[in-house]
């Protein structure tokens, strides 16, 4: 692995004498600066898309606009920290038009579990890395892996920007929607990746296990499965998990909602709505049935998820698709997972869609 960790965001920031401002609001703001007042770091004004004030406060001051941030200091001596995510081109190209005008940084912190992918956890973690690193199959999965690795330490998104695969031509290569006859996607949300795999399946696809355990999303899951008639779609109200039991869920309706066992320390203190819900093992659902492709995409539960499935892993060998950007362990320990309970897996591949900050971080198993 060609890369080495001299400092990281944090430390940078802590030595700086330029101003430091945040751009956004929200869950993602609140665990940047629960960090940066741990280390001392001032958080001067917050600021939002030219467009998008609305005279409203954050953290007692009046949110600002990008303009009046401009007129208020001189943007050589200001550092913009990013603290939301997304995906969506049309936002993605108003951060980088902010990036070429000002020093900018998206600070990676978990959406579950605690604690900083920094120097020190770097250090800490880089045997496993580099074990992870020798593991993968292709030159873009290790460009990807180190893009990653980099821009998660120094919060800098140009390594994101290098660090992008195309979707439509990730499906084709690497999960062969074609080859599918049966799939389980846990983390369905409302359908939407059922619907993209149907899309890619050339009418080969017959059978998908859809587990949903956000009450909301699973009644438009389930709305979508009633009209779906390329192939069955058999949703399931429950989190996927290493056994069957009853969790407290965060039943707050967005795509990150999860057990409130992956609740981020960061964010304890923060209300949410709780709701008894069914956690289920995939080798129970199934009960011997086969299944080609496995989404996991569950919102920090991986590596329960992974075990919940393991007889069936074993026995069918499916093509696996594991997120690993929930938590900061997950970039190296549910790839070293499933090499060690699963040696006929051979190819590991990473690809990474648009996006900032470094979500969308997949690895896809095949034997």
């Amino acid at each position: 692995m060609h890369l080495t960790c001299t400092a990281d965001l944090w430390e940078s920031l802590s030595h700086t004498k330029k101003t430091v401002v945040m751009y956004g609001m929200g869950n993602g703001a609140d665990k940047i600066l629960g960090v940066c007042a741990e280390k001392g770091i001032a958080v001067q004004d917050f600021f939002a898309s030219d467009g998008f004030v609305r005279g409203h406060e954050f953290h007692g001051k009046r949110v600002l606009s990008w303009s009046q941030i401009k007129e208020k200091y001189d943007t050589k001596d200001l550092i913009v920290l990013l603290s939301f995510g997304s995906s969506r081109p049309e936002v993605l190209d108003t951060v980088y038009r902010v990036a070429e005008e000002v020093e900018l940084y998206a600070p990676d912190v978990p959406a579950f579990g605690d604690g900083l992918f920094d120097r020190a956890f770097f250090e800490a973690h880089r045997e496993a890395l580099e074990r992870v690193w020798e593991l993968l199959a292709d030159e873009e999965s290790r460009l990807i892996f180190e893009n990653v690795i980099a821009y998660k330490l120094s919060g800098d998104v140009r390594f994101l920007r290098q660090a992008e695969s195309d979707r439509a031509k990730v499906t084709e290569e690497l999960i062969d929607p074609s080859a599918i006859r049966v799939a389980a996607d846990l983390g369905a949300y409302n359908g939407d990746t059922v619907r993209e795999l149907l899309d890619a399946a050339d009418g080969n696809l017959q059978s998908v296990y859809a587990l949903e355990p956000d009450a909301r999303n699973f009644k438009k899951l389930s709305a979508y499965a009633q009209i779906e008639t390329r192939a069955t779609v058999h949703p399931i109200h429950a989190g996927a998990w290493s056994k069957t039991a009853t969790l407290c869920f965060d039943a707050s309706g967005n795509r990150n909602a999860s057990f409130e066992k992956n609740r981020s320390e960061a964010l304890s203190a923060r209300a949410f709505r709780a709701s008894a819900t069914n956690a289920v093992a995939l080798d129970e659902v199934l009960d011997g049935a086969e299944v080609d492709y496995i989404k996991y995409d569950v919102e920090g539960a991986e590596r329960e998820a992974l075990i919940g499935s393991e007889q069936t892993i074993r026995r069918c060998l499916p093509i696996l698709l594991v997120s690993l950007y929930h938590r900061n362990e997950d970039l190296f320990d549910l790839p070293l997972l499933i090499r060690d309970r699963f040696p006929a897996y051979t190819r590991f591949y990473l690809r990474r869609f648009a996006g900032v900050p470094a979500w969308d971080v997949n690895l896809y198993v095949k034997k």
